[in-house]
């Protein structure tokens, strides 16, 4: 069964900075909620998925990971000692169990189903339940990657259209961009990941999930479209970019010069690089009508 965008964790050594910072770009940036595991986060809907700006907080709450046991604390920790940046892409589930067990089949997974529960607060600040599922994926390769699928037990009380409106008009995660040296070496494994066919050209492979892309393309072409340096580590996939569609490109470009930001345009898109957007490349794309 395909898999779509659900949501991707931009991992950040303030959260403080780092909200204040979507909310200069003019994005709806929700309160911080905490984990029993040591991270906080803070949250960004878009109408298909979510941005979760996450900092680990309380590093003495964090357990180590184990045989059958993903870490997401440890994760995330291991992560922002070297760098921020997109540390994890999460694609949704509608069953968490029966894709833990077609993981499994595929070779792609080593761990339990881990599931979790929180309080979460409606705009008006009423108290809901809020639970999910997640099923880890692993690409031997791609070790500084997280991947996961996520379910959502009560998704109705965690998507609200009150989040997803925002100041620079942004609308949806159209797509997300990954760099990798080789990007057909990764073919099994998204193909396994996704539940996609992959479209292949020149540039490097994309799956077309329905909710959003999952490009891996080269570095050199990378540079090409969005003007970012950037080189591969390795042979491994890292995640760089997350592409925003907006309803109104030259209001959304408007914002970004009264937020004082930097941001350069190329090629329609306006682009805000990484060494400004705490490690991820952000990029804006006027929609399709």
């Amino acid at each position: 069964m395909p898999h779509g965008l659900d949501h991707i964790v931009h991992a950040v050594r303030d959260l403080e900075k780092a909200g204040e910072f979507y909310a200069r770009l003019g994005f709806t940036v929700g309160a911080r909620n905490r984990h029993p595991w040591g991270t906080h986060n803070r949250i960004v809907q878009l109408k298909n998925c979510y941005i979760e700006i996450l900092e680990v907080a309380e590093p003495e709450k964090i357990v180590p990971h184990a045989s059958r046991s993903f870490s997401f604390g440890a994760f995330q920790r291991d992560y922002v000692a070297f760098r921020q940046g997109l540390s994890m892409l999460l694609l949704n589930s509608n069953d968490a169990a029966a894709d833990a067990r077609a993981f499994e089949a595929a070779g792609i997974f080593d761990y339990d189903v881990f599931n979790f529960a929180r309080e979460g607060k409606k705009p008006d600040g009423a108290a809901v339940k809020l639970a999910f599922s997640l099923v880890f994926a692993r690409d031997p390769t791609s070790p500084d990657l997280g991947l996961a699928l996520c379910q959502h037990h009560f998704p109705e009380n965690f998507w609200n259209p009150a989040f997803q409106t925002h100041l620079n008009g942004a609308q949806r995660v159209v797509g997300v961009v990954l760099v990798a040296s080789d990007p057909m070496r990764h073919e099994d494994f998204l193909r396994s990941y996704t539940g996609c066919e992959l479209r292949r050209d020149t540039n490097g492979v994309v799956a077309h999930t329905g909710n959003g892309d999952i490009e891996v393309t080269r570095p050199s072409s990378y540079r090409d479209w969005f003007g970012v340096p950037t080189e591969a580590i390795g042979q491994a996939m890292t995640l760089n970019a997350m592409r925003f569609t907006v309803a109104d490109l030259a209001q959304s470009e408007a914002l970004l010069r009264q937020s004082g930001l930097y941001y350069h345009n190329l090629a329609g898109r306006l682009i805000v690089p990484p060494d400004t957007a705490f490690g991820a490349t952000l990029i804006f794309e006027a929609a399709k009508p």
